[in-house]
């Protein structure tokens, strides 16, 4: 049986426990989270495309006459000039028939001469009555016939010539001419007896400086641009001016910027897109026809939007949201219209006001309806030269990895917290 003094100093033992499990332990600090204030403004309006190229003007050089090839004079692949003869087709049977042909002339010229002194002499005698008017008409009308065979004989002449002339096939346009497609020796034809009716193609012309530059866009798309434009939200004033920049296919930039200049009425059926073409100078020949590049095309100016970093917009099946810090330092969401970027920002066209305060990281941590603790955000500064971006990409890749790392220095803030 126990005694009264240790009955009494149990009893103090049991109420000095109760005593500290009463005590609460104290709450964890909230979060810290970047914010950034969202300011309304005006951007670009602009598209990212794929094009390709095609020459200024382009002509197939054909033979226009039949005949075996003698050979090139030109250097495939150099420039050549308008005009310039680029191959020459074996001439002796156009000769032969232009000599042919001339001689024709000259025993018809002859003939009408002749008739010509006969019907002036006889119309001098017929008022004397020496001639009967029939003779005088015939002879008028022998005449006329002579005359009309000279016409006819002019004309082959001419012919004779002109088929003569195409045995020296020239260039069309200024331009650079590429491979040869037929060898000398071989037998090419005008095309008056192929199912095509045209020439034996021998080499292609092409105006190389400027350059089309041909695309398309959406009909959806071409939609939202005309509702904005009428809704007052972008500045189209400039549209026919319409910068395009263009970056090659080893994505380095084009150094010349070009220029919208076509846009076509119709739809086309089977892609629901429309054609657009750009055109763009190319004086050191860098662009070459058939080569596909990326085109950013500028279509005015998006007045009344909001510019918010990529990773401060979030997404589920409701749509595009944001996280807000309220006066309070609470988070409520905000649902936003985010369908276009630029750069490494999202344009958020509807859901925001000027001055509301957009959680960029630590957005995990946010809770809506939970106290936060905001700080300014501070965008990254970008990667000086190819050394500074080789070096960061090891360590981005290794952040990626740790899940703390990733989290950022505010998770490591709450994980020393809760350790505490």
């Amino acid at each position: 049986m126990k005694s009264r003094p240790q009955r009494a100093s149990l009893s103090y033992l049991c109420l000095i426990v109760l005593a500290a499990c009463s005590k609460s332990a104290p709450p964890p600090p909230p979060p810290q989270v970047a914010t950034m204030t969202a300011h309304m403004q005006s951007v670009p309006l602009e598209r990212q495309f794929v094009g390709r190229l095609s020459a200024y003007y382009s002509a197939n050089v054909t033979a226009r006459v039949s005949g075996v090839l003698l050979r090139r004079t030109y250097t495939e692949g150099a420039p050549v000039r308008t005009g310039q003869v680029l191959f020459e087709i074996d001439p002796v049977f156009y000769r032969a028939q232009l000599n042919n042909d001339l001689a024709i002339l000259a025993e018809d010229q002859a003939t009408y001469t002749n008739d010509h002194i006969t019907a002036a002499r006889n119309r001098k005698l017929l008022p004397v009555g020496s001639v009967s008017q029939q003779t005088v008409d015939n002879s008028d009308a022998a005449e006329r016939s002579a005359a009309a065979k000279v016409k006819a004989d002019e004309a082959s002449v001419q012919s004779a010539k002109i088929s003569l002339d195409y045995t020296h096939v020239t260039s069309p346009i200024s331009g650079i001419a590429g491979q040869q497609q037929v060898t000398a020796g071989a037998v090419v034809g005008n095309g008056t007896s192929d199912a095509g009716g045209s020439g034996t193609l021998l080499t292609t012309v092409q105006q190389l400086d400027p350059m089309y530059v041909n695309f398309t866009i959406s009909s959806a798309d071409l939609a939202t641009l005309q509702e904005l434009q009428s809704a007052g939200t972008v500045d189209l004033s400039q549209q026919n001016h319409t910068p395009v920049r263009i970056s090659l296919p080893n994505r380095a930039a084009y150094g010349t910027q070009g220029t919208l200049d076509f846009s076509d009425v119709t739809v086309n059926a089977a892609t629901g897109s429309v054609n657009l073409r750009a055109l763009v100078a190319n004086p050191q020949r860098r662009l070459l026809p058939g080569m596909y590049v990326s085109l950013t095309v500028n279509f005015g100016q998006q007045n009344n939007v909001f510019l918010i970093p990529q990773q401060g917009v979030q997404r589920d099946t409701v749509g595009g949201y944001v996280l807000v810090v309220g006066a309070d330092n609470k988070v409520s969401r905000k649902d936003v219209v985010a369908n276009n970027s630029l750069g490494n920002d999202w344009v958020v066209t509807q859901g925001l006001s000027d001055g509301d305060q957009i959680i960029v990281t630590g957005v995990q941590m946010a809770k809506v309806g939970s106290p936060v603790k905001p700080v300014a955000w501070q965008p990254p500064a970008p990667a000086s030269g190819a050394v500074a971006a080789s070096a960061a990409a090891p360590a981005e890749s290794s952040a990626a990895s740790s899940p703390a790392a990733s989290a950022g220095p505010t998770a490591s803030a709450a994980s020393a917290a809760s350790a505490q």
